[in-house]
């Protein structure tokens, strides 16, 4: 008989398998829905629907480069364990490595094929989730493209080749030569890992950002009772130190701290045989910014020796 779509979408709907795993299923039940189910149980592949609200905040950063591109990804798991997992670290490798025809989107990432499975990325995701046993998800992707120049790449706490906790992009666009713009820009990746600027230059700082550091400083001038004229001056000399503190290329670079960044790129131009020009920064920390769940282990051992 003749599965549809529709057929297909509620089976995934309701058991979190793939969808050709799902089709497989109503195939071989005659589009029997709760027989269909009965067998993705009896396979195991049903098992995703009932870890997808677990908090996944572990996990891995994977980068990989491209010709004069590459992307990060992050991938989450729910422990640290399946992190070093290497079928997990596998599949944010070949994630990380399809990212890079996404242009950083990541709904199109998730449609995107898998490699070898006749699966998209999505519904190998779902299919991981089965095979490990814990929630997985793509929270994110960045791509980096430059033309001429180079995007280099930096992995933090690496674990294999290309995965680790946190990651940076560094986009250089300058014609000059490759070997010296790459291990610049790793330099200045490996600055923005340890810093995280906000922006690469004062005018990319989010305007938002910057009007509530003017109220604050504003305010706390004025209850000196210095004139309006006095206090504007003050406020301005603040805000000249915040962006030296925030953007990229007004903070004294970690690499070489008697330079800022920016005069480490305008020494190394001349060594490149060009000018260079810093376009795009990037980085992903693993799990930030995700609410993770407080767990009392004591107390969950005793409730699974049934205390």
């Amino acid at each position: 008989m003749s599965i549809s779509a529709q057929q297909v979408k509620e089976l995934r709907e309701k058991t979190g398998a793939g969808m050709m795993d799902c089709k497989k299923a109503l195939t071989e039940t005659d589009g029997d829905m709760e027989a269909a189910i009965d067998w993705l149980r009896k396979k195991g592949l049903s098992k995703a629907a009932k870890k997808a609200d677990r908090v996944a905040a572990e996990g891995l950063i994977g980068v990989a480069q491209g010709d004069g591109s590459a992307a990060l990804v992050e991938v989450n798991s729910e422990t640290d364990f399946v992190a070093r997992n290497e079928a997990f670290q596998g599949l944010v490798r070949t994630i990380a490595k399809e990212a890079l025809a996404s242009a950083g989107d990541r709904d199109a990432l998730l449609a995107a094929d898998f490699p070898g499975t006749g699966r998209s990325v999505n519904d190998e995701i779902t299919e991981a989730i089965a095979t490990i046993g814990e929630n997985m998800a793509l929270r994110r992707v960045a791509v980096l493209s430059v033309s001429p120049g180079v995007v280099a790449t930096y992995v933090h706490n690496a674990v294999a080749d290309g995965l680790g906790k946190l990651g940076v992009l560094v986009a250089l666009e300058s014609e000059g030569k490759a070997d010296v713009l790459n291990e610049l820009g790793r330099k200045i990746a490996m600055h923005v890992a340890a810093v995280n600027p906000l922006a690469v230059t004062p005018d990319e700082v989010d305007p938002a950002v910057v009007e509530r550091e003017r109220t604050v400083y504003a305010d706390q001038a004025r209850q000196s009772g210095k004139p309006e004229n006095i206090i504007e001056k003050m406020v301005e000399g603040r805000l000249r130190k915040f962006y030296e503190e925030v953007a990229l290329l007004k903070q004294v670079f970690v690499v070489d701290p008697d330079k800022t960044v920016e005069q480490a790129v305008e020494a190394t131009a001349a060594e490149a045989g060009a000018p260079i020009k810093v376009v795009a920064i990037v980085r992903f920390a693993l799990g930030e910014g995700i609410e993770k769940e407080e767990s009392d282990f004591a107390a969950e051992v005793a409730a699974a020796a049934g205390s």
